[in-house]
């Protein structure tokens, strides 16, 4: 190198905002986390011997906070959109010291005691909410724990997530590893044109005849829903329940680690003094106790058994036999063509995704002002990610939605809403939220637009309104802004209030636009879409159901599942709740990322809790009109802007004058008239 020339700046440490991913590379992110922790634990120490803590003091600690949000927020999610092997390696090495410093942080106590001094101090809202939250996270941490407890609980801590980690890697490579190459046309009727020529283009860079398929989303609900092939349903069907289970190849597992992660957080909540890591979980939570939850589930269950019962029944008589569990999607789509005229594929013809999105951006600026549009940033992780702007009605900036929408290897499955930047207003540090909004439909083929599912409509929907959660904030503290510090169990209403959208007439016509005559959706469509929202809505509730009282009641124990109890566990709740076949091959536990990759444990009830909460909100729409300007204001300014900066309940009852109610969501899925 020459002696004048300077290496290139770590754009980790650059302080773009947002950060220029296209630039990050796997060497950088070790020298950029050791500085960046290196750096806070000095400054750490400093906060912990102030002697008179002040607001200002309070905002240092945020401040401190956001720096390292700044570094390591960019390294997760590259390692959930452009994981590489090199990347991975260094996620996994830093990840154990960004866990072991907050770690630290949570039972530092100094700055423990200057959290209680500063709170005696009665400042206003909203510091009292942070530092009441604080002070809550403070003690969940361990900071009351003295010598090897301490000790343990930091271990474990440490342990747990790397393991979650690992689990969700593990899903990943699975699921990236699976092929099927088909060489004869006549196996593959039914599938959509849109999935062939992908299979097609895969085959043909590989050198193949025929078609290669993959095992990502798309694919997948295509060839359950569409393939006549009953031998390519089942083939598909095993490798989705089986992956990263003992069923398949045993370098990704994730069996053991499932019985490792129970085990260690229920030796946590020990260690804080809870009977197991659900009441544990529940301290974040609105519910009240374990017997509030399983009450909860088991009424709803209650009330939707008979009538999934009935709604499986019926799709039995469209196949004139008992079904396979790889034929009930399949079949489903049969009767839904068949009783109300209408498909999945006939529908994906009106929603082009560049359409959707405009149209969900008037939408947005129909309901709350805010004007979206595309606008230039440094380089992103894809070339398919984008950069959108949104502003006030008055042209004032609100913050930036990052976007990645395309299926493809090394990406993680599924949908999700995370924070890129919080908003702040901490006098240096003074800064607009940015949101990341992840989603894996299909991507566009020959030169067409991507077309997706009305359920995809859906998808994006919810995923949108996580997103307005976070970017509407008007809380300057961005521990509390946005998401951030909203009981879990209540974080859902936004996302699921805003999915009442995607079924709505008008805005159905704004986001449509035919695949050949460019029309949009017409009146008997809509009318009939709108109608297939209640089919089948008993077996897709009672599913949800399954999957939380599974995860509920597997975190409600007070010694650790083994993997056999597991697998028992949740056949017991199949037998007893569920009304769907399931063989026994089924390892769906090996894939439940929400609850052993992510931050869903004991906690997957959440979606229904706030499906409650949100059919319960946008009832007040239906009475005041779905796009009432002031109704709107209303669920901005008690909903949207407060954030997590005060109790969620009081947040609803700010909107709806009363606490909610379970009816509207009944009404919603045609269980009760």
């Amino acid at each position: 190198m020459d002696a004048m020339t300077k290496p290139a700046p770590n754009p980790l440490l650059a302080g773009e905002v947002p950060p220029c991913f296209g630039l990050i590379e796997a060497a950088h992110i070790r020298p950029a986390v050791g500085q960046v922790l290196a750096a806070e634990r000095a400054e750490l120490e400093r906060l912990a011997a102030v002697e008179t803590p002040s607001i200002e003091w309070l905002r240092d600690t945020e401040r401190l906070l956001e720096r390292i949000h700044d570094v390591w927020s960019p390294v997760s999610h590259l390692n959930s959109v452009a994981s590489t092997p090199e990347l991975r390696e260094a996620y996994n090495d830093c990840l154990a010291e960004v866990t072991a410093f907050f770690s630290d942080l949570g039972q530092n106590e100094g700055l423990f005691a200057r959290f209680e001094a500063l709170g005696a101090s009665l400042p206003s809202e909203p510091e009292a909410e942070l530092i009441r939250q604080s002070l809550r996270d403070f003690r969940l941490a361990g900071v009351a724990l003295e010598g090897k407890d301490k000790e343990a609980y930091r271990e474990i801590s440490l342990e747990i997530a790397a393991k979650q980690a690992e689990f969700e890697q593990n899903l990943m490579d699975a699921t990236d590893a699976f092929e099927h190459h088909e060489a004869d046309a006549a196996n593959l009727t039914g599938l959509p044109e849109q999935v062939l020529e992908r299979a097609s283009a895969a085959a043909a860079e590989k050198g193949l005849e025929g078609w290669l398929f993959k095992l990502d989303p798309p694919t997948y609900r295509s060839v359950m829903t569409h393939a006549d092939s009953s031998a390519l349903r089942e083939r598909y069907y095993r490798a989705w329940v089986t992956r990263a289970s003992d069923q398949g190849n045993p370098e990704w597992d994730n069996s053991p680690l499932i019985e490792d992660i129970l085990k260690l957080r229920q030796r946590a909540a020990e260690l804080l003094g809870f009977r197991n890591f659900a009441a544990l979980s529940l301290a974040k939570k609105m519910a009240e106790s374990e017997t509030k939850v399983l009450e909860f589930l088991e009424d709803l269950a209650a009330r939707c058994r008979s009538f999934a019962e009935k709604e499986l029944k019926t799709v039995e008589q469209c196949a004139s036999r008992r079904l396979d569990a790889w034929d009930v999607a399949y079949y489903s789509e049969k009767l839904k063509q068949k009783t109300l005229r209408i498909g999945d594929e006939e529908l994906r013809a009106y929603f082009p995704l560049p359409r959707v999105l405009a149209g969900l951006f008037e939408l947005t600026e129909r309901l709350f002002g805010i004007r979206i549009e595309e606008t230039t940033g440094p380089p992103l992780w894809h070339e398919a990610a984008r950069i959108f702007a949104l502003r006030n009605a008055d042209g004032t900036p609100v913050g930036k939605l990052l976007t990645d929408f395309y299926a493809r290897p090394n990406k993680r499955g599924g949908a999700w809403m995370d924070g890129c930047t919080n908003r702040s207003r901490l006098g240096p540090l003074e800064r607009d939220p940015i949101a990341h909004l992840v989603c894996n439909f299909a991507p566009p083929s020959k030169g067409a637009p991507s077309f997706i599912t009305h359920n995809d409509v859906v998808t994006l929907f919810h995923e949108f309104g996580h997103s307005l959660h976070h970017l509407l904030t008007e809380i300057d503290y961005p521990s509390i802004a946005g998401i951030n510090g909203v009981a879990w169990d209540a974080v859902e209403l936004p996302s699921q209030f805003f999915e009442n959208y995607a079924w709505h007439p008008d805005v159905l016509r704004s986001i449509s636009s035919h695949r050949d005559t460019g029309e949009p959706i017409p009146d008997d469509k809509i009318d009939t879409l709108i109608a297939s929202r209640t089919f089948l809505a008993g077996l897709a509730m009672l599913r949800q159901i399954e999957f939380a009282l599974f995860d509920f009641m597997l975190h409600s124990r007070t010694e650790p599942a083994t993997r056999d109890e597991v697998q028992a566990l949740l056949d017991d709740i199949r037998a007893r709740v569920g009304v769907m076949p399931t063989p026994a091959f089924n390892r769906f536990q090996c894939t439940f990322g929400h609850i052993f990759g992510g931050g869903y444990a004991a906690g997957y009830y959440s979606y229904k809790w706030a499906e409650v909460l949100a059919a319960d909100a946008f009832a007040a729409f239906e009475e005041t009109g779905a796009f009432d300007p002031e109704t709107a204001l209303s669920f901005r300014r008690a909903i949207l802007a407060v954030g997590g900066s005060r109790d969620a309940m009081e947040s609803f009852i700010a909107f709806r004058g009363r606490p909610p109610v379970l009816d509207p969501l009944l009404r919603q899925a045609g269980i009760i008239d």
